[in-house]
């Protein structure tokens, strides 16, 4: 129950921020009004520029930065996130085992299906709700970059690599969508057998994302490809060991309980 309010509370702040979008033609400044505006994009959309002109103007490279920045400072999020989904991975033949031993659909079967998933839980230090807390935190902060990048007119007139950043580029959006894949497949490593229908998102997440980067500016592309690079970066060091030992763990539990 508290999962399904946890997405509905999501569901609800991601409706409230995309409401932002009926702004996105609008220069952002520092005279732009509203709580949004001043102190969530308009703050990035400086920092951007600022960087830039630190680099002599080299507004790709002032995106790439902050990127970077940005995925630094939601890193201890991210690292809980990721964390929390792996212990729920390793948990998940165990929790299998139990919906077959309750699968009766009596309110008795169900109430003690959920009160032995509770204590599975409770045993392994897994908070099943600990996962959804940081997206939540992260959204507002990810999208006001997007705005930001979309608001902030003088990246249009730049140039970086082989790209205007103003225009959209299909290398460019190619590259999104083939980081974003990589960037997938290595988070829902294992995950495809105990989750089918995330196999189906490691398709259609690259997909959308090369539509939206052959539509919006290349800048946005550039966004995501340093984004995801950082991602692959971040979870092929973060993915593993503590996933091993609760494996560990759950193997060694299941065996004394034979």
């Amino acid at each position: 129950m508290k999962k399904k309010w946890l997405f509905l509370i999501t569901t609800v702040l991601l409706v409230t921020f995309l409401a932002g979008c009926t702004e996105i033609d609008k220069e952002i400044t520092a005279d732009s009004q509203g709580f949004w505006n001043e102190y969530f994009v308009y703050p990035l959309s400086w920092l951007i520029t600022t960087i830039s002109e630190f680099f002599n103007g080299n507004y790709g490279l002032g995106i790439v930065v902050v990127t970077i920045m940005i995925r630094l400072v939601l890193l201890p999020l991210m690292i809980k996130q990721m964390k929390s989904s792996k212990a729920m991975q390793a948990l998940q033949p165990e929790m299998q085992a139990l919906r077959e031993k309750y699968s009766s659909k009596d309110a008795t079967s169900q109430q003690k299906l959920q009160q032995e998933t509770m204590a599975l839980f409770q045993q392994h230090g897994v908070n099943p709700i600990a996962g959804c807390l940081p997206l939540i935190v992260q959204m507002p902060i990810l999208f006001a970059f997007y705005q930001a990048i979309m608001r902030t007119f003088e990246i249009r007139e730049h140039n970086f690599l082989w790209f205007d950043l103003g225009e959209a580029d299909i290398a460019l959006a190619l590259i999104a969508g083939v980081t974003t894949f990589i960037q997938q497949k290595i988070m829902m490593a294992g995950t495809e057998t105990v989750n089918p229908q995330m196999q189906m998102m490691l398709y259609i997440m690259p997909v959308m994302i090369v539509v939206f980067a052959i539509t919006f500016p290349a800048a946005l592309s550039l966004y995501w490809v340093v984004g995801n690079i950082f991602m692959i970066v971040q979870t092929f060091f973060i993915k593993g060991p503590d996933m091993r030992k609760i494996q560990q763990t759950v193997a060694t539990d299941g065996g004394k309980k034979k």
